[in-house]
């Protein structure tokens, strides 16, 4: 069996995948760096019976993983799931139409509608850009004068993916959120992420404890990951009163700061899956 790692950097949650890939004699792992990569649309032919995308590059990601699709080859994750999960305005349309609650959300195209509907949804409001991830230029509005401010710097200095205003209801959230793991049909960990802060992601420093995978967080995480395509990603939650709300699915999910927490082997579960797809199971 051949598995093509497709990959940028190899960080930590890289190595581990690669060092359960190694307790398998009967599988060969080809690393494929997408720094390095040179498709050719009309004669690709690749002996890989399944492509495992890591990288830390979305549009190197989504463009490969669609590039080899084309060449007849199957991706964990696919390039279905990676167009979706890397835009957030396309997630949350997936979300809506599985019936999954989400924050309150609005979208604006322009400074004057954007700042309409910040003032008809009130303060305080989270503004993200529809691309992005590890917590990266999101802004919490609490008042008319940052409003206004972030959404002229938002259009003079940003780049395409600033150019929509992707606008949610803040949540109180209490100084965590949870993060949830679903490999295939199976919801296998959650960590809550806590900090002062209000953004909570490990990349800006939460700190991951154990959280019970209980029936009603696998229930939602499942529903989630089926929205948006399947396959292996990591859900982002909200405690609310009204229950649980998804705030995110990431495609490429970093894993490395909770395994030790949640006691799961993250890494076999995610090789037994590629090894499973692989198979045609």
């Amino acid at each position: 069996m051949k598995i093509g790692f497709l990959h940028s950097l190899i960080r930590k949650d890289e190595k581990l995948i690669l060092t359960e890939f190694e307790k398998h004699s009967d599988v060969e792992v080809v690393m494929i760096d997408d720094r390095d990569l040179i498709f050719h649309l009309d004669k690709d032919k690749f002996d890989f019976d399944v492509v495992l995308e890591r990288c830390i590059n979305h549009s190197r990601a989504l463009h490969a993983l669609k590039l080899f699709e084309t060449a007849g080859v199957k991706c964990v994750n696919t390039s279905k799931v990676a167009t979706i999960c890397g835009d957030k305005l396309l997630t949350s349309i997936a979300l809506k139409n599985h019936q999954v609650p989400q924050p309150e959300l609005k979208i604006a195209f322009t400074e004057e509608s954007a700042l309409k509907a910040i003032e008809e949804m009130s303060y305080p409001v989270v503004l993200k850009p529809a691309v992005g991830s590890w917590g990266r230029l999101l802004s919490k509005i609490n008042d008319k004068d940052a409003a206004e401010a972030i959404l002229e710097h938002k259009t003079v200095l940003g780049s395409y993916h600033h150019s929509i205003f992707y606008i949610q209801k803040y949540i109180d959230k209490k100084g965590r959120d949870i993060r949830s793991f679903v490999v295939g049909d199976e919801c296998i960990a959650c960590i809550y992420r806590t900090s002062p802060h209000w953004i909570t992601n490990t990349a800006r420093g939460g700190v991951a404890t154990n959280c019970p995978v209980t029936p009603e967080l696998a229930q939602i995480s499942v529903q989630a990951a089926k929205a948006v395509g399947g396959g292996i990603v990591a859900i982002d939650l909200f405690e609310t009163g009204q229950g649980l709300l998804v705030n995110e699915v990431n495609y490429t999910m970093e894993f490395k700061n909770s395994i030790a927490p949640t006691g799961v082997d993250i890494p076999k579960k995610i090789v037994d899956y590629v090894l499973k797809i692989a198979r045609g199971e």
